[in-house]
């Protein structure tokens, strides 16, 4: 049952031009529906590795068994804090998730939508005017979806490029750099949250450092826990999803003519796109020895529930490597499933739409620059870079 699979150094998943670490992972289901890969985290532990998507969806709903406390970012510091909610089990999951739940609830995200739209106009109208190519990860896809979260969280976007710097080398550093980065945003939120409580002002931290939970406040650690996990999540899932949707529209011009003639299609297609470009890997820690579909799992072993595995379940989706944008019932778990079901994914998905929207509607009919390939990666959190794109 043992495997040389791992998306951190399997081949495809290290910085790859014109890559698609997508496909190469899609060859997990060549093998047993569970097997033990002996080096698949950052830190290079072993993980069994679940492939089919049912039998994700029965780890990540089995809080029991499977605990989600894995201190993915408080171990880079040497420390075992939980970020919150995604690092707690129930019932204390509940209890902050219940708090949260409101701040991004699909309500709230209509209220925000106009300026989601207007910032993805400027940015684009901008980009169209100085030229006819761009960087598009970092000239849009980064200025934009970051933009939006950090107006959320109530941070100035003249640090944007800091912030996502710290967020490239949290997620895809290694050792001493990944550290700082880790040291750097705690350091951070710790002083946000000094700041809001003796200034309070209309955003995130304030909600945060002013809650109550249990009809008592949230301790330092509690508001450290949330603002880390906020701050960590929105630094590059939206804009590295962004960025392989237009680099497949960039590839696949009857798909981009399509949803240029039909911009009804683009939120049934970003489903598809999310399927297809899923990027995070959901850990957990068994609880206790179980054995699962023949597995022998032990406690404390760590369990992968890759999201771009399991969307390219050849039992869940017909033709899983076929990018179909008029896919129906897409039950894909781009944004996890069960209780930790990602939090933000009404924003991400708001986001996501309203970009390519406004691409397709203000860039004319765009592709890969000649001479210049997108470098992709896997890991952890998958990645797109060096995405130039033309329309000249």
């Amino acid at each position: 049952m043992v495997r040389d699979f791992s998306l951190f150094t399997s081949p495809g998943m290290g910085p790859t031009p014109n890559g698609d670490p997508h496909a190469a992972v899609a060859c997990a289901h060549d093998a047993l529906p569970i097997f033990y890969s002996p080096n698949n985290t950052r830190d290079g532990r072993g993980t069994w590795v679940i492939t089919r998507a049912k039998d994700q969806r029965r780890v990540l709903h089995d809080t029991a068994t499977f605990s989600s406390h894995r201190s993915i970012f408080a171990s880079a510091l040497g420390e075992n804090w939980p970020m919150i909610p995604l690092e707690l089990d129930p019932p204390a999951h509940g209890v902050f998730r219940s708090l949260l739940n409101p701040l991004l609830s699909p309500k709230r995200v209509m209220v925000l939508e106009p300026a989601i739209r207007e910032r993805a106009i400027v940015l684009i109208d901008g980009i169209s005017a100085a030229s006819t190519s761009c960087d598009v990860m970092k000239d849009f896809a980064f200025p934009f979806a970051v933009s939006i979260f950090l107006h959320f969280l109530g941070l100035p976007d003249e640090r944007l490029g800091t912030f996502v710097g710290w967020g490239k080398d949290l997620l895809h550093g290694e050792g001493v750099k990944r550290t700082a980065a880790a040291r750097t945003i705690v350091a951070f939120i710790d002083d946000l949250a000094a700041e809001r409580r003796k200034e309070p002002a209309d955003d995130f931290m304030t909600f945060v450092v002013e809650a109550e939970v249990d009809g008592r406040p949230l301790t330092d650690e509690e508001v450290r826990g949330i603002g880390v996990l906020v701050f960590v999540a929105g630094l590059d899932t939206v804009a590295t999803a962004i960025g392989f949707d237009l680099a497949y529209l960039a590839r696949n011009p009857k798909d981009q003519q399509l949803l240029r003639r039909e911009p009804d299609r683009i939120g049934l297609a970003a489903e598809e796109l999310l399927r297809a470009y899923s990027t995070v890997q959901m850990i957990r820690v068994a609880k206790k020895d179980i054995d699962f579909e023949g597995a022998p799992i032990r406690k404390g072993d760590y369990i992968s529930c890759a999201t771009m595995i399991a969307n390219r379940d050849p039992a869940e989706f017909e033709n899983p490597n076929t990018i179909d944008l008029a896919r129906k019932d897409n039950r894909h778990t781009a944004f996890a499933y069960g209780p930790h079901r990602c939090l933000g994914s009404h924003l991400a998905r708001r986001e996501i739409v309203i970009g390519l929207e406004e691409w397709l509607s203000r860039i004319p009919d765009f592709r890969t620059k000649e001479d210049t390939a997108p470098i992709t990666y896997g890991g952890h959190v998958f990645g797109i870079e060096n995405l130039i794109l033309d329309w000249s």
